[in-house]
């Protein structure tokens, strides 16, 4: 089955907030509110940066901090809770086994993943990639739907 894929460019950090704060907005609008999405990109592309905009544009108030060292940082709101992983530094992926990874996947759950590539066979599966590349006036996403519900997300995208 083939899903949708589409592309935007972010010029500026703006043009991410934007970005980031429709795919928000397209997420929550699902009932129930769940989805697991993955962010590729190298170091630096601004997995981070669109992480902060999309958990603030879902309603977190405070600091969004990279969980490079902590390996998830947790944000528990009204509706949804979301579990943002930096898997850059995961020695072996295993160790999400014994964190209780699928713990984290399911209904009432956004689950927000960079260097997914690190976590192997123990990761839910995505329904959505967003992949950053830099390029020299800015950020180029291209984001692919890869379930049903992910291409139900794109389709309420005004961005994308």
């Amino acid at each position: 089955m083939s899903y949708p894929h589409s592309s935007f460019f972010a010029a500026t950090p703006e043009d991410t907030s934007s970005m980031a704060k429709d795919l928000a907005n397209a997420v929550a609008a699902q009932q129930p509110i769940d989805a697991v999405i993955f962010l590729n990109g190298d170091l630096g592309a601004g997995k981070t940066t669109f992480s902060r905009y999309f958990i603030q544009a879902l309603g977190h108030d405070g600091n969004v901090k990279s969980p490079t060292y902590t390996l998830v940082e947790p944000y528990e709101l009204e509706n949804v809770s979301i579990y943002h992983f930096d898997l850059y530094r995961l020695a072996d992926p295993e160790e999400l086994e014994f964190m209780g990874i699928r713990d984290y996947f399911g209904t009432g759950n956004i689950t927000l993943i960079e260097w997914s590539e690190n976590g192997a066979e123990y990761l839910a599966s995505p329904d959505i990639v967003i992949s950053i590349n830099i390029v020299p006036t800015g950020r180029q996403f291209s984001v692919e739907a890869t379930s049903v519900k992910g291409a139900k997300i794109l389709q309420g995208c005004k961005t994308l």
